[in-house]
């Protein structure tokens, strides 16, 4: 009970992909596909749901697949019921790598198939397989890789958050060394020295400054490893942010820190109108889990959810526990015998939050175009926190500027400034309960509707949701389980138009 081969045909004939089992010569094979269009009639053969043909040496077990016929050549002694049962399966497979079953899609994916094929017969003999397991051997889904590749992308993160941290204290470092150089405060000029950088010219400041007619500091760019040099001939230390950041990234650990991790991760779509109101408004959420060793996999997470906004939690149908979750915010696996799977980036709860109400709002924008009667604008910027129990970290308001509107004139900024070809970006690094409103004021040229839409971007440590982690046990022992627990809210677009 031997399958010599198992192949694809087209109704003309034509081999698109043949895999054989045994020692058979390529023109054997092709010799006996040769003689098979000319073994089966045109006409009610070929309108069968299952059909064969034999010769003296071999049998043809084949199945019309739309334009194609899959067929399998076999031993005259095989079984006839096993050899059905087979050619049900290559069929599926078919079906399974080829979206649409013609000559083009077949050849497109003659690998995926020949690997496939491999998984229903060794060396002749049918394997006790099915299609899902099939599915499954040819992805070669590796946990281990899945987990590299998290902590690669953790460590990449870190790394960069870093870097932005240390481009900001060199800059804040830069305006402290202007003070010293200079020996006048920055806030006393209306005009701080810009320090130029590709295509846009950065003003760093400390504090609010007034509209002045004082002389610009510096009337020229310094060359940034001049600058430098000054700072340490003043007895100052400045690291390179580069280095530094690389230094951060090549020392960062590649084990990680706990068995267990788990993540809150947010993202927030909203539209807001210039008027203050709310258009839309979105944050899709989801709780993943990370296990890094596989005797961890029995535990169970108790949350703590102190959400106030109706926030409807999901857990996923597949491995959570529903009702242990809805009753008292804990997570446990639904097969208590099995636990969670020893894989990266399991999501374990998920949320979808939709509101038109602008109390809703995280961080309003409230923005003031004035014409002056000289041809251009007074535009007032605050923002304000409206929701205290987030801080608000790396927040970049985005304003644009009328083509060829020429330099704006800053009268008043609390935090930086950026100022590019068509747009100027305000720059806060932090945005709490503490320090919660701020303002930017500027003249430019254009007329009020020049200087929306207003893009923003910021992120936060914590969940939207008010959800976090309070404690992982051990089912079997019942002690607790180092953990890591992280939250991260960002914006995928936040715009007032």
């Amino acid at each position: 009970m031997v399958l010599i081969a198992a192949s694809l045909v087209t109704k003309n004939g034509k081999v698109l992909v043949s895999r054989h089992f045994v020692e058979i010569s390529k023109s054997r094979i092709e010799g006996l596909l040769a003689s098979f269009p000319k073994l089966i009639t045109s006409g009610k053969a070929s309108q069968q749901q299952h059909t064969l043909v034999e010769t003296d040496a071999v049998r043809y077990v084949y199945q019309p697949l739309e334009k194609l016929y899959v067929v399998l050549i076999t031993t005259k002694a095989s079984n006839i019921l096993e050899d059905l049962e087979s050619l049900r399966l290559f069929a599926k497979i078919v079906q399974e790598y080829c979206l649409t079953i013609d000559e083009a899609c077949v050849l497109d994916n003659s690998f995926q198939l020949t690997f496939a094929f491999d998984e229903v017969v060794a060396l002749g003999y049918r394997e006790s397989v099915n299609l899902s397991q099939i599915r499954t051997f040819t992805e070669m889904d590796s946990h281990d890789e899945k987990i590299h590749k998290s902590i690669m992308e953790t460590q990449m993160k870190e790394a960069k958050k870093k870097a932005r941290d240390v481009a900001l204290e060199f800059r804040r470092a830069q305006a402290e060394g202007r003070k010293k150089s200079y020996g006048r405060p920055i806030s006393s000029v209306s005009s701080i020295a810009p320090i130029i950088s590709g295509e846009t010219t950065s003003y760093p400041v400390s504090r609010p400054v007034t509209q002045t007619k004082a002389l610009r500091l510096l009337t020229k760019s310094k060359d940034v490893d001049a600058f430098i040099d000054q700072l340490k001939s003043e007895g100052e230390t400045v690291i390179s942010p580069t280095m530094k950041a690389n230094s951060i990234a090549a020392n960062v650990p590649v084990v990680p820190s706990a068995p267990v991790r788990i993540r809150i991760e947010e993202e927030m779509i909203l539209t807001a109108r210039r008027d203050g109101g709310l258009e839309a408004m979105e944050v899709n959420g989801s709780v993943k889990l990370d296990i890094f060793e596989e005797r961890y996999g029995k535990i169970r997470i108790q949350f703590e959810n102190l959400d106030t906004k109706g926030i409807k939690m999901q857990t996923s149908p597949r491995s959570v526990d529903k009702e242990m979750f809805r009753s008292r915010c804990l997570v446990v696996p639904k097969n208590p015998d099995t636990g969670f799977a020893h894989q990266a980036d399991s999501e374990i709860i998920r949320w979808k939050f939709q509101a038109k109400d602008d109390s809703f709002i995280p961080l309003t924008i409230n923005c003031w175009p004035t014409e002056n009667g000289r041809g251009g604008c007074d535009v007032n910027i605050e923002y304000e926190l409206q929701d205290t129990s987030l801080e608000l970290e790396n927040v970049s308001i985005i304003i644009p500027l009328a083509p060829g509107s020429g330099t704006p004139v800053i009268t008043e900024c609390e935090g930086e400034y950026t100022i590019g070809h068509s747009s100027l970006q305000w720059d806060i690094p932090v945005i709490n309960s503490n320090e919660d409103t701020g303002l930017l004021g500027f003249s430019a040229s254009g007329i009020p509707g020049d200087f929306f839409p207003i893009k923003v971007s910021f992120s936060a440590a914590q969940s939207f949701a008010n959800l976090r982690v309070l404690d992982v046990v051990d089912m079997e022992t019942n002690e607790s389980v180092k953990f890591t627990a992280e939250s991260l809210l960002s914006t995928k677009q936040y715009e007032i138009v």
